[in-house]
């Protein structure tokens, strides 16, 4: 099996409050918008798909309920660049979770949930980086430097 994400699906309890959210406040163009689901691209092969609760769980045929287990990542390129993505995101409705700041691994990141309480983590790591291909790395960072 090839190791790999391509989509991650955010169950919605109103979709047009996230269109809003993710469009209008952190300004993300959608890939494809439609009636019952909205698409975003948001990476290298990777997109993230909002859709109704009520349907998500129509469609796997079990329960779901807002919000996350887990926390979602958008990596930035510096810490000034954390602060305002924090900005836009409050501005547009997101309760902050935690404030920017130093973190322990040498970085600087905060947490904000969106209006469904999908919790993302918006971080500058000095050692995170990209490859053109897509490839991730990622190296120790000394917390003190």
């Amino acid at each position: 099996m090839n190791q790999q994400v391509s989509m991650v699906t955010l169950g919605v309890g109103d979709l047009a409050e996230s269109r809003r959210f993710y469009s209008e406040g952190l300004g993300w163009t959608p890939l494809l918008d439609l009636d019952e689901i909205v698409f975003y691209q948001v990476g290298m092969g990777l997109a993230l798909a909002l859709f109704p609760l009520s349907d998500l769980a129509a469609d796997t045929g079990t329960p779901a309920t807002p919000g996350t287990p887990f926390t979602l990542a958008h990596n930035v390129g510096s810490p000034a660049e954390v602060d305002a993505a924090v900005t836009r995101a409050r501005e547009a409705g997101a309760s902050v979770l935690k404030e920017p700041q130093r973190a322990a691994f040498g970085g600087y990141h905060a947490y904000f949930a969106d209006p469904d309480g999908h919790r993302w983590e918006v971080c500058h790591n000095p050692g995170w980086s990209v490859a053109e291909d897509g490839t991730v790395k990622l190296t120790a960072v000394d917390p003190e430097s």
